[in-house]
């Protein structure tokens, strides 16, 4: 069973296997999360999303790059759905989390940072992905072992840890 656990932090920071980007179809850098993992992890991340994806990436789906200069071993990227842009299929976001963890237990990862995905930019409503993240990581198949939700703000920590207790003290997971 996978221990979920809040983080109130910098994902770029996280000392785990793996770290979850949430990227853009195009998969060559952005904004927010990404474009914090672009700047940190510098261009051997980049250079790997060319190779490996020269045509992008779908939403809901996931793959995986170096980590370059992160103190992950890997980068997982996954194309959260654009809810601003009218993308409200929430089967998609949790696509993005259920891929990024077949993707870690692809690559052999046992500890992923994850970002709140589609929760920025691409408006998702805040209470929604954080129950949609949370319910799709505790009810995962993974072989991953610890999985960290990390917040930039205090105010979306509290959130997650509260929604993450919730679910363990219904019996899914949870630290």
């Amino acid at each position: 069973m996978v221990t979920l656990t809040a983080v109130h932090g910098d994902i770029t920071t996280q000392q785990v296997d793996a770290i979850v980007n949430a990227a853009n179809n195009a998969m060559r850098g952005g904004g927010g999360v990404d474009g914090a993992i672009h700047r940190v992890g510098g261009p051997a991340v980049l250079e790997d999303c060319i190779v490996r994806f020269p045509d992008g990436l779908a939403t809901g789906d996931a793959g995986w790059t170096t980590g370059g200069d992160l103190p992950s071993r890997w980068v997982i990227h996954t194309v959260g759905p654009n809810h601003a842009a009218g993308q409200r299929d929430r089967s998609l976001l949790t696509s993005c989390y259920r891929r990024s963890l077949e993707v870690a237990d692809e690559v052999g990862a046992r500890s992923v940072a994850f970002p709140l995905i589609s929760a920025g930019i691409y408006g998702w409503p805040k209470d929604d992905a954080i129950a949609a993240a949370v319910e799709t990581i505790a009810g995962a198949a993974t072989r991953v072992e610890q999985v960290r939700i990390v917040a930039f703000d205090e105010a979306t920590f509290e959130q997650v840890r509260e929604q993450i207790a919730c679910a363990a003290e219904a019996g899914v997971g949870g630290q």
